[in-house]
């Protein structure tokens, strides 16, 4: 065993593709944290539960918890616009409202039952031709490598989700300070920012490079929690919007793709529920 990191900040996203909330300490379920990615948006044109990778405005948006949410579900949550004003998930107009802020009609909706399998059916393409599909989805140019999708859950080819979640792919997402600080060196013109990466744990005091994506395939003790790695998180268009004070730049996943395969931070599922807290110390166990 070996201590290779701390926990610098942990995050939770109420809603898909929304800004969240900052935590001090959680209990990790099997799912993952309490609340994330609790609710999302469904595209009323072409179908589909859709995130920022095809509604870029929703990253414009931020969601939080006015109380502490149930383990399992989706708890009622609130919604900030840009415009300073908020509502809740049950609001009977907050369809409207959002359709209105992203300009896309879209409807809100909190998770399902896993067996619902047509609510997460993927909806309709944006492109006919389905290598132009998947560069527009992760901002891949010509002559640039797409991720391996064998390496994903094999259910994703049909869902946007795994059923009965919406995780792009798994419930846990691990990045750390390192790697934000490896991109930004080699890219300085880019704000290589948290806010674009939309971890659930950020990760300090680990060495210098992009050293997570060296425990893929471990196990990691973090507080009283083990998490198992999974496979490192290929980077997707949604990196490159605009939100808040962040500009839209394209030059993000450029450099992403030039200097580290296109990939930011480590996917991880839980092994052992248990609390975790800031400055927890992160070790690997194998």
């Amino acid at each position: 065993m070996s201590q290779v990191a701390r926990i610098g900040r942990i995050f939770r996203y109420p809603v898909k593709s929304l800004a969240g909330e900052s935590l001090e300490e959680v209990a990790l379920g099997a799912a993952g944290l309490p609340g994330d990615r609790a609710w999302a948006v469904r595209d009323e044109t072409r179908g589909g539960i859709r995130g920022a990778k095809k509604i870029p405005g929703l990253m414009a948006l931020s969601s939080h918890y006015a109380e502490e949410p149930a383990e399992r579900g989706s708890s009622p949550a609130v919604i900030g616009f840009e415009d300073g004003t908020t509502a809740s998930t049950g609001d009977e107009d907050v369809s409207a409202r959002l359709s209105a802020a992203v300009g896309t009609d879209v409807t809100l909706w909190p998770l399902l039952p896993a067996d619902a399998i047509d609510h997460y059916r993927r909806g309709a393409p944006s492109h006919d031709d389905m290598e132009q599909e998947l560069r527009a989805i992760f901002g891949r140019e010509p002559g640039e490598p797409l991720p391996d999708l064998s390496l994903f859950p094999p259910e994703l080819l049909q869902y946007e989700s795994p059923p009965g979640t919406y995780f792009d792919a798994y419930p846990l997402l691990l990045l750390s300070e390192s790697s934000l600080a490896a991109m930004a060196d080699r890219a300085p013109g880019s704000q290589f920012d948290v806010r674009r990466f939309r971890p659930n744990l950020l990760l300090t005091d680990a060495e210098p490079g992009f050293p997570e994506q060296a425990w893929e395939g471990r196990r990691l003790e973090i507080g009283e929690a083990i998490l198992r790695a999974t496979i490192a998180c290929p980077r997707c268009v949604m990196t490159t919007h605009p939100q808040a004070d962040l500009p839209k730049d394209p030059a993000v996943m450029r450099a992403l793709v030039r200097e580290n395969g296109g990939n930011l931070g480590l996917y991880a599922e839980v092994e052992r529920p248990g609390r975790i807290r800031h400055d927890d110390a992160v070790v690997l166990l194998d």
